[in-house]
């Protein structure tokens, strides 16, 4: 277990990202909270009022050995909706941006070579509005929030 990696991806609700990647093989474990803002640690209301830049995320461990970072982006490209600007389904704003964490140099090669291979597929008749940033302070959620709908049995 000492050679896990994370990854950080915002897509909406963060309830719903890191539950699909909680069912993937080779994720060890997932968390959600806040990252890519400029208020230090800022609470759940704080986020919500649109008042610290920061977006929902979760942020995933997993083994390289099993499951690679590129299939993580593939999922994460499934997950959401990439050509929605501040927004996912009812959910509006900044926080439920779309936007792909890098931890490192190679994640941020692989993130923009997939997003551009994405966008040249031509799948979505609109661009690609996913933002491919350095990995900031992250925030964890309150204990409430974690694996909530797994918890919850809502999907």
């Amino acid at each position: 277990m000492n050679n896990l990696e994370k990854a950080t991806f915002g897509g909406g609700c963060f309830w719903k990202i890191e539950n699909e990647f909680m069912k993937r093989k080779g994720v060890i474990k997932t968390s959600v909270g806040k990252m890519g803002g400029d208020f230090p640690n800022p609470s759940y209301l704080d986020v919500l009022a649109r008042i610290t830049g920061h977006a929902e995320v979760a942020q995933v461990e997993y083994d390289p050995a099993m499951v690679s970072y590129q299939e993580l982006l593939d999922a994460f490209w499934q997950m959401h909706d990439p050509t929605s600007l501040n927004r996912q389904g009812a959910d509006r704003g900044e926080q439920y941006r779309s936007v792909i964490f890098y931890h490192n140099s190679q994640q941020e090669q692989i993130a923009r070579q997939s997003k551009l291979q994405l966008q040249r597929s031509h799948k979505y008749d609109k661009d690609i509005v996913t933002e491919i940033k350095p990995a900031s302070d992250y925030y964890l959620a309150d204990d409430e929030h974690q694996q909530y709908l797994a918890r919850k049995k809502v999907l």
